[in-house]
C-alpha cells in the first residue's frame, strides 16, 4: 500500500481528518526508544506499520535516555496523539514509552505506567492483573520491537511500560471504571487510525461491558441513553454498576452483540423522543442520522384511542415531549404504546436468542412516562 503522511489531516473522509489510536501512538513511542537503546539514537520522525499495511510517520514530543534503579539504560520516547476530527477524550494525549532490556528468552513484557489502567475484572480479552493492552497494540508493539531488533543487532527481550501523561483523570470519563479496568486509560485500537464520528470505541465499550456483567454472572442487563435513564433502570430493578450498559445512541450496537451474547433479561431505558426512533425501528438514535417522526406517533396515538384533533395535534408537535405531554392530557398512553413498540424492535433484533426485554421510557426530568414488560409471568 502507499505511504500515509505523519499528520493525521492527510487521510480524510467525508471532509473530517481521521486520527491515530492511542495503540498506534504507543507503538511508534515504543519503536523510537527502543532504537534508542540498542543505538543511542531516537529516529525523528518514527514510522510504523499498521494492522493493514499503511505505513504513518510520527514525530516525537518526548525523548530521554536514562538509568534505572537496577543500573540498566532505558529510553523513553512520547508521542501526542492525534485523534482528528473525533471527540475523543484522549486527543492531544501524551503516550510515552519506556523499554529497557528483559530477561533472556523473555519476549516482550508489558507494564503499565502511570495513566495506563490495570485489569481488575474478567471478561476483558486481558487477564486480570494484566496492563489495559488491547491485543492489537501488543501485537504491533511486539512487531515493531522485532523489526528493530532485526535492524539493530538485538534480542527482542524488552520491557515496555507505556504510559498516558493525566490518563488517570482522563480515565474518569470512559466506561474503564466501571468495566474493572483501574489506574488509568486502555491502550486501543484495531487498525491504527481513528475514524471520525465512527465511535468505535464507544460500541467496542458497549461489547466489552456485556462481557464483564457476563462473566460477574449478571443474568439482568439495562441498556441506557444516558446518565439518568440508568438511574431510573438502576432504582426499578436493582441493577449494580457493572450491569449497566451506556449505549448513548447506539440501541442496534446492544441488540446485536446480545444476540451473539445473551443475557436472560435486558431493560432498555431512555428519554421518549429517542425511544420513539427505536419504537419506529431505528437502531441509530442519534439526531443526525433519525429523528422523531410525529406523523408515526400520531398514527400510535389514534391506535390508542386518541380522535382526530388529539392525532392531528401530535403529528403538529414541535417535539416527542409535546406530543407525550398531549397525549397524557388527554388519557391517551402514548408512552407505554412507544415502549411497547420499541420492546416489538428490540426483539426483532434478538429473534432466536433467549433474551426477555422490558422497556423504561422516561422524560427529561427522570419521571418514567412508558413501560413494556416481558410477556409471560
Amino acid at each position: 500500500m502507499g505511504e500515509v503522511g505523519g499528520r493525521a489531516g492527510q487521510l480524510r473522509s467525508s471532509g473530517l481528518r481521521h486520527g491515530w489510536t492511542t495503540g498506534a501512538c504507543a507503538t511508534a513511542a515504543t519503536k523510537a526508544a527502543y532504537r534508542a537503546l540498542l543505538t543511542g539514537v531516537f529516529p525523528d520522525p518514527v514510522e510504523i506499520t499498521l494492522p493493514k499495511g499503511q505505513r504513518p510517520a510520527f514525530a516525537l514530543a518526548a525523548e530521554l535516555m536514562a538509568e534505572g534503579p537496577d543500573g540498566g539504560r532505558r529510553a523513553t520516547a512520547g508521542v501526542v496523539k492525534d485523534a482528528g476530527d473525533d471527540p475523543d477524550v484522549t486527543h492531544g494525549a501524551l503516550v510515552r514509552s519506556t523499554v529497557r532490556a528483559g530477561e533472556p528468552g523473555a519476549g516482550v513484557v508489558f507494564r503499565a505506567g502511570p495513566g495506563v489502567g490495570t485489569v481488575t475484572k474478567a471478561g476483558l480479552p486481558l487477564p486480570v492483573g494484566e496492563p489495559a493492552i488491547n491485543p492489537v497494540p501488543r501485537q504491533m508493539i511486539r512487531d515493531a520491537v522485532a523489526e528493530v531488533a532485526a535492524e539493530c543487532g538485538g534480542s527482542g527481550d524488552v520491557v515496555v511500560e507505556v504510559s498516558i501523561d493525566h490518563g488517570e483523570e482522563l480515565a474518569r470519563s470512559t466506561w474503564n471504571p466501571r468495566l474493572g479496568i483501574l489506574g488509568g486509560l486502555s491502550v486501543l485500537g484495531t487498525t491504527g487510525i481513528v475514524v471520525p464520528y465512527s465511535c468505535s470505541a464507544w460500541i467496542d465499550s458497549i461489547r466489552r461491558g456485556v462481557d464483564v456483567a457476563r462473566a460477574a454472572g449478571r443474568t439482568h442487563v439495562a441498556g441506557c441513553t444516558g446518565s439518568t435513564s440508568e438511574k431510573v433502570a438502576a432504582a426499578v430493578h436493582g441493577l449494580p454498576e457493572d450491569a449497566l450498559l451506556d449505549m448513548g445512541d447506539f440501541a442496534g450496537a446492544v441488540l446485536k452483540y446480545l444476540k451473539r451474547h445473551p443475557v436472560p433479561r435486558l431493560t432498555v431505558a431512555g428519554g421518549f423522543a429517542k425511544l420513539s426512533k427505536l419504537a419506529a425501528g431505528h437502531l441509530d438514535l442519534h439526531s443526525a442520522r433519525s429523528q422523531v417522526d410525529q406523523g408515526y406517533l400520531a398514527g400510535l396515538a389514534r391506535a390508542g384511542g386518541a380522535d382526530e384533533e388529539l392525532a392531528a395535534a401530535v403529528a403538529a408537535a414541535n417535539t416527542g415531549l409535546e406530543a407525550i405531554q398531549l397525549c397524557r392530557a388527554a388519557g391517551v398512553p402514548l408512552g407505554d404504546l412507544v415502549a411497547e413498540a420499541a420492546r416489538a424492535t428490540a426483539l426483532g433484533v434478538l429473534v432466536g436468542s433467549p433474551v426477555a426485554v422490558d422497556v423504561i421510557c422516561i422524560d427529561r426530568a427522570g419521571t418514567i412516562v412508558g413501560r413494556a414488560q416481558p410477556l409471560g409471568p
